[in-house]
This record gives structure tokens, C-alpha cells and sequence, in this order.
């Protein structure tokens, strides 16, 4: 198999078809792209975007309390269940979709191009989310589909931001590159949980805006900066490929996002005939869109790309640690709010902040270890640092497992700071592997195949930690709920009624930072009670104490599950061969055909 590769540099334009202007850009081009300091501005240029991006992957789950009061939304309305998710979770499964296409056209007409778009776009519909107007449903639904194309933008700047650093970098120099740009978006998602919770009680509008300054900026100094110096591959688009994938691949997630939702009688909606439509339909139509992928000429998904090991084992390492590390937040997020803040005596209303301080060791883990471990990888290679931090987060988990749910919090800390470096020191050199075995002419869409994995990963781990955390209270919180509301004088009729909610109700509230008994059991049976029993069962003890037992057994599950996913990962990473760049004299077998084994 040979593959004929077109090379468009700035060196390399016809000037005489250039028009003046264009002609002064191209000798810019030139000029500022020779520079040694260029490929610095490619990389402080793209952390920002993937920054900004993977932020307002998760600044909602902290403000959305104050976002659905300034609509007049209460979220936890079972019809408006749904509505709370999509503007999760929507953001997320748009930039799962697209990454693999936008990294392809990436490919075929210039990387920095649809960076750019990129910037633009995300900046653009960030206007549109604060300037919301309408209140109730309607504004609930203006907001998820601008959250939605607010997503494309995230996709473009994800899908190409990897394969311009690469691009840029020498082989020498990517693993740190990369490191930092990777880094950035994981230690984003859990810096957007504070940005949230620090503008959203000022304004929630401020959620949104706080990325328009930084949108602006970054779309005008990437358009003056940022110049293709990588091998374009000019192609037909594959529509056939582009719109099987898009339909499989959002059937998957939608089926994932209403599968933790109840249905009819049941705490989960997996027996849904509509969910299991949705998930068969689309896993069918995924094996159709890997048929085609095989028959097209010029695919948008190649395949052959999996021929090469570090490529595959890196994709496989990725998946699994984004299985594992993708429920942790929120996960975590609930343990903080709906029990041990509480506990310590922080009202409920400041739990969301508070949480996300809380959390910082764990951010603070990923920024000391991603760049190390990136600068190391150049030197050394992947495979030992990617391995080692895998096995480093198993532990990390397991720490937490064995952990009393009313921690004390310096061993929490330390754990969320081992689980940190453990990901850091994976998450670099991991993805420095990735693109460094691909060959020039399919960084973009290596890139987008790469994210892809790991993007649907998140919302596949939402489903999965939710789904495990609610399994678990399901066997043990109603008759806990039931007996502790009718020993404090609830009406045995309202106490049955708050203990056969779903349990996903419970989980909303305490992820929301609402007071989860006062809005389970609503003003007209509060009223109803002494004042002593209203105000001890709407208080800072009671729900926390009430919740812990079956908390803990769902704890148990989900953290099982994260230590087998790391676990995977670490196998797959050992599996990845040796130091191995595309190019290298002795990976020549790669270069013929995609079969390159990485070097030991």
C-alpha cells in the first residue's frame, strides 16, 4: 500500500497567482514560521484554545443551579431531567462526533484554517449562550442547542490543535509539546468547576461571557500568527463515512445519556425499548460505517491507521483511562456536596465551590506531572512513563476506596494528588506516542480519530459511574429514606412518596447543591411538622448520615471499575513497543503500509 503525500508549506506558494495581499501574508509566512520562537506560539496559542474548550466542557455542573434560576427552570422536575442533561452532556457528545471529521478536513485544507473557524465559532455562540432572553423550556432549549454548535467550535480547536503542535515540534521536542497542550485540557475540566461556581452566583451570564475576552484574543492572534507548515493530503469528502459515523455515534450517546434515567417502574431506563433501540441502532450503524470505511477510496476514518501498534495500543490506553477518570468527577462532586461539606458545616448552597477547591490536589497532581513526564518521554520513550502512571491512578483508586465515606481530608488530598500525577504522567507521553506514529499527511485526522476515543469515553463513563452509583443506592436507600423520615414525623404516606423517587433524583440534588430533603419533600409537608424535626431534617446532618451507607456501596462499585480500567490501560501501554517516531530509519516498516511495531 503506498500513499502519495503533497506537501504545503509556506515556503512553497505560487506567488505570481497571489494577489498582493495574499502575497505579503505568504512572505510573512515564511519569515515567522523559520523563527525559532514560532513553534512556542503554536503551542501558547493552542493550549489556550484547548483550554478554553475543555473548561466549558464542565463550568456548567457548578453554575447550573444559578443558570436554571435565572431561566426559572427547576431541574429536578421530571420532565426537565432531560433538559439538565443535554446541557451537560450535549457540549460533550457534539465534540465526541465531529473531532474525526473536522480532523480530516483539517487534513485536506489546512489545519490552522479550521483551528481558526474553530476559535470563532466557539467565541460566537459563547455570546449567544449569555444572551438568553427567553425564560422556562424555551430558554432551556435556545441553551442546549447553542451549547451544541458552542460544541462545534470546541471540536474544530480539538481536533487540530494536536496535529499543529506536531507539525511544529521536532520529534525531540513533542512529548513535552503535547504534554503541555494535553495537560491544559484535562486540568481545564476541573479549573472550569471553579470558574463556575465563582461566577455563577454574580451572574450566570458571566459563565458564558468569561470565554468571549479570551475567544476574541485567541481568534485574532491565531489568525496573525498561526501559519500551515504540515502536509495537506487534498481528498473527496467520504459523506457516506461522515454521516453513518455522526448517526451511530450520537444514537450510542444518546442512548448512554437516557439510559440513566428512570423509565416506567425502574430506577434506570436500560430496559427502555427506546434506549435499546437507540444503542442496537447505533452500534449497527457504526459496523456499516466500518464496511464503508473499508470500500471508499479517500475515507474520512482510515482504518489502516490501526495497522500501526503504537497507534492502536496508545488509542486502546487512552479509552480505557478516559473510562476510568471520566465518572471520577462527578463521582467526586457528589461525595463533596451531598456528604462530607455538609458534614463539616458548609451549607449546601456553597457546596458546589466548595467542592471544586477541594478538588484541586487533583489538578494540582496533573499540572506538576503532564510536563515532566512529557519532557521525559522525549528522551525515553512512552511506553514506561505511560504504563507506570496508569498503575500510579489504580493505586490512587483504590486509596479512595478503602477511604470511611467522613474522610478526614489530608488522606483524601493526598489520594486526589496521587490520582493527579498518576494521570499526568500518563496523559503526555500517551498522546506524544499517538501522534508521533503517524505519518505527516494524517496528523489531522489521527488526531480527531484519537479524541474521539477519548471523548466518547466521558460521556460513556457518565452513564457507567452513574449507572454503578445508582445501582448501588437503589438496593439500600429507600427503606433508609422511608425509616428515617418517619422516625423525625414525616407522614408515613409523604415518606413512602420521597422513598420511591428514583434514586437519580437524590444523586441531581446533591450534584446540583440543592438542600436534597427540603426539595424532596416540598414546603407543604415541612410546614406540617415542629419546627425542631423541620429544621433537623433540612439541616447539615441528617441527609449526609442518611445517604453515607448506600453512598458507600455504589463507591465501592464505581472505583472497582476505575482500577480495572487503569489496569487495561497499563497492559495496553506495555504493549505499545518501543521509542518509535514516524520516519525513523528503523520504524521504516511503518512507513509501508501502516505496519510499524514501535523499536525496543
Amino acid at each position: 500500500m503506498t500513499t502519495q503525500w503533497s506537501r504545503t508549506t509556506p515556503e512553497t506558494p505560487r506567488r505570481a497567482s497571489l494577489g498582493p495581499r495574499a502575497a505579503r501574508r505568504a512572505r510573512r509566512a515564511v519569515r515567522l514560521t523559520a523563527s525559532p520562537h514560532y513553534r512556542w506560539i503554536v503551542l501558547t496559542n493552542t493550549t489556550l484554545g484547548v483550554l478554553m474548550a475543555s473548561i466549558n466542557a464542565s463550568i456548567l455542573l457548578i453554575a447550573l443551579p444559578d443558570i436554571f434560576r435565572g431561566i426559572a427552570v427547576n431541574p429536578l422536575e421530571p420532565g426537565n431531567t432531560s433538559l439538565m442533561l443535554w446541557l451537560i452532556m450535549g457540549y460533550m457528545v457534539v465534540t465526541a462526533v465531529l473531532v474525526v471529521s473536522f480532523g480530516r478536513l483539517g487534513d485536506m485544507f489546512g489545519r490552522v484554517r479550521m483551528y481558526n473557524a474553530g476559535f470563532a465559532i466557539f467565541t460566537i455562540f459563547s455570546i449567544l449562550l449569555s444572551m438568553t432572553w427567553m425564560t422556562g423550556t424555551p430558554g432551556a432549549l435556545w441553551m442546549i442547542v447553542m451549547r451544541i454548535l458552542q460544541g462545534v467550535g470546541g471540536a474544530m480547536l480539538f481536533a487540530n490543535s494536536n496535529a499543529i503542535i506536531t507539525d511544529a515540534f521536532p520529534v525531540a521536542q513533542r512529548g513535552l509539546a503535547l504534554g503541555l497542550n494535553q495537560v491544559a485540557g484535562i486540568a481545564g475540566s476541573f479549573l472550569g468547576l471553579i470558574i463556575g461556581g465563582l461566577l455563577g452566583p454574580i451572574d450566570w451570564r458571566l459563565v458564558f461571557l468569561v470565554s468571549v475576552p479570551v475567544g476574541i484574543a485567541g481568534t485574532i492572534w491565531a489568525y496573525v500568527s498561526l501559519h500551515d507548515t504540515g502536509e495537506r493530503h487534498p481528498a473527496r469528502m467520504d459523506w457516506w463515512g461522515n454521516v453513518t459515523f455522526a448517526v451511530g455515534l450520537v444514537a450510542v450517546l444518546v442512548g448512554i445519556t437516557y439510559g440513566i434515567q428512570p423509565y416506567g417502574g425502574q430506577t434506570m431506563g436500560w430496559e427502555n425499548p427506546a434506549v435499546l433501540a437507540a444503542l442496537g441502532g447505533g452500534i449497527l450503524v457504526l459496523i456499516v460505517f466500518c464496511v464503508i470505511e473499508t470500500r471508499v477510496a479517500e475515507p474520512m476514518f482510515h482504518l489502516a491507521l490501526f495497522r500501526i501498534r503504537a497507534f492502536t495500543a496508545g488509542n486502546l490506553a487512552s479509552l480505557m483511562s478516559s473510562l476510568g477518570r471520566g465518572g471520577l468527577m462527578f463521582v467526586l462532586i457528589i461525595w463533596l456536596q451531598g456528604i462530607w461539606l455538609p458534614q463539616h458545616g458548609y451549607d449546601f448552597a456553597s457546596t458546589p465551590l466548595w467542592a471544586g477547591i477541594y478538588m484541586l490536589p487533583l489538578t494540582v497532581g496533573f499540572l506538576i506531572a503532564g510536563p515532566v513526564s512529557g519532557w521525559l518521554s522525549d528522551r525515553f520513550g512512552a511506553r514506561a512513563f505511560a504504563t507506570g502512571g496508569m498503575l500510579v491512578a489504580a493505586a490512587s483508586f483504590w486509596w479512595l476506596l478503602v477511604l470511611p465515606v467522613d474522610f478526614s481530608y489530608l488522606p483524601f488530598a493526598a489520594a486526589l494528588l496521587v490520582n493527579g500525577i498518576g494521570m499526568g504522567v500518563f496523559a503526555a507521553p500517551n498522546r506524544a506516542g499517538i501522534m508521533n506514529s503517524l505519518p505527516p499527511g494524517e496528523r489531522g485526522v489521527g488526531a480527531g480519530m484519537s479524541t474521539v476515543f477519548q471523548n466518547a469515553a466521558m460521556v460513556l463513563s457518565i452513564g457507567i459511574f452513574f449507572s454503578l452509583m445508582i445501582t448501588g443506592l437503589a438496593h439500600s436507600l429507600p427503606e433508609a429514606l422511608t425509616a428515617g423520615l418517619v422516625a423525625h414525623g414525616v407522614p408515613a404516606a409523604a415518606a413512602a412518596k420521597v422513598a420511591a423517587l428514583p434514586p437519580v433524583s437524590v444523586l441531581f440534588a446533591s450534584l446540583l447543591g440543592y438542600n436534597p430533603v427540603q426539595t424532596l419533600l416540598g414546603p407543604a409537608v415541612l410546614a406540617q411538622l415542629p419546627a425542631s424535626s423541620a429544621a433537623y431534617l433540612t439541616g447539615r446532618a441528617f441527609f449526609p448520615s442518611l445517604i453515607a451507607g448506600p453512598f458507600a456501596d455504589g463507591l465501592t462499585v464505581a472505583f472497582a471499575f476505575a482500577i480495572i480500567a487503569c489496569l487495561i490501560a497499563a497492559v495496553a501501554s506495555v504493549l505499545r513497543g518501543g521509542k518509535y517516531a514516524y520516519g525513523d530509519p528503523i520504524g521504516t516498516p511503518a512507513q509501508r503500509g501502516f505496519r510499524g511495531t514501535g523499536r525496543e
